[in-house]
This record gives C-alpha cells, sequence and structure tokens, in this order.
C-alpha cells in the first residue's frame, strides 16, 4: 500500500503542477475567452466528471458517497474559475477537509522514504534564456 499511496501522491502533485501552468498561461493571454465561454466549458467538464464518478463509484465508501464527492467535483470548479480571475459557478464548501492538506509540501528524509518532491521549471535558469508569445485569438 505505501507504493500506491506514493504513486497517488506524485499524480496528484503532477496534475496540480499543470493546473498551475495551465492559470499561469491563462493570466498572460492576450485575447481571453468571455467568462461566459469559460463558465460554460467548466459546467460541461463538471458533468462529465460527475457521470464518470457515478458510474466509477456505484457504491458508498467509508466518509464519501457520490453525493460529497460531486460536491467536491463544483468545489473544485469553482476553485478553478477563481485562479482563471473568474466568479465561482456553483458556490459549494468543500466538504472533505482533508483533501486541503493533499498539496502541502511535505519534507522527506532521505533515509526514510523515497524521495517525491518536485522542482519547478526554471527555478535554476535566467530569466531572459527563453521568449514566448501568448497571442492567439480565442
Amino acid at each position: 500500500m505505501p507504493g500506491l499511496t506514493f504513486s497517488n501522491e506524485l499524480i496528484s502533485k503532477d496534475e496540480g503542477l499543470h493546473c498551475d501552468f495551465a492559470c499561469l498561461m491563462f493570466k498572460h493571454l492576450l485575447h481571453k475567452p468571455s467568462e461566459q465561454r469559460v463558465k460554460e466549458t467548466i459546467i460541461n467538464v463538471v458533468t462529465i466528471e460527475q457521470a464518470f464518478l457515478t458510474e466509477a463509484l456505484p457504491e458508498k465508501l467509508i466518509g464519501m458517497n457520490c453525493t460529497l464527492m460531486k460536491q467536491y467535483i463544483d468545489f473544485v470548479a469553482d476553485r478553478l474559475m477563481l485562479e482563471l480571475g473568474f466568479n465561482k459557478v456553483f458556490k459549494v464548501e468543500n466538504p472533505f477537509d482533508f483533501m486541503e492538506n493533499i498539496s502541502l509540501e511535505g519534507k522527506t528524509n532521505f533515509f526514510e522514504k523515497r524521495v517525491g518532491k518536485y522542482q519547478r521549471m526554471g527555478v535554476m535558469s535566467n530569466p531572459t534564456d527563453n521568449s514566448f508569445t501568448l497571442d492567439a485569438n480565442f
């Protein structure tokens, strides 16, 4: 089980970095999509995620059920909308307090556990090494 837990931690960190990067890129777009278009996209994605969840977890788990998981998906979508600079869509609370701690950076003792810490891109590079434009038209 420790290997499965560790791999889930790595997946969570990886997805978190991808999301942070996408939100950062969005903030630099010159021609951003409208809030309405982003809202419609988020609502469609939430609907698909919740349909998948209903199929994947038809049985209740200890401390989790389909209703709470759907609420968590709504909560994450709202957090993403805020990160993109828009208003919340679903306006729900996080039903799983323990999920707040998942993305906290942990320190690893080299002799006790495999290190799973990421280094953020560009930490060791000169900011003028690369150039990039964000003028795509949406």
